[in-house]
């Protein structure tokens, strides 16, 4: 199934990409300074990314330990 219509992968996603967003955000952060049109999104990942780090954490544990054995 995709992303769109399985819960679980769909929180797989949003949690990758909220992820991979920080980390590029961290390394190269001149390429996330547009805060408008496309990659004004992924800025924003971005942000949520540094804001909401623990909560993050949390659910990307959560989300391997649930992949993993279940």
């Amino acid at each position: 199934m995709s992303a769109l219509f399985n819960f679980h992968a769909f929180l797989t996603v949003v949690l990758l990409g909220i992820c991979a967003c920080t980390y590029l955000k961290m390394h190269f952060p001149a390429i996330l300074e547009q805060r408008t049109g496309f990659r004004g999104f992924f800025w924003k990942a971005a942000r949520i990314g540094e804001r909401l780090s623990p909560w993050v954490a949390v659910g990307c544990f959560t989300m391997g330990v649930s992949i993993i054995f279940f």
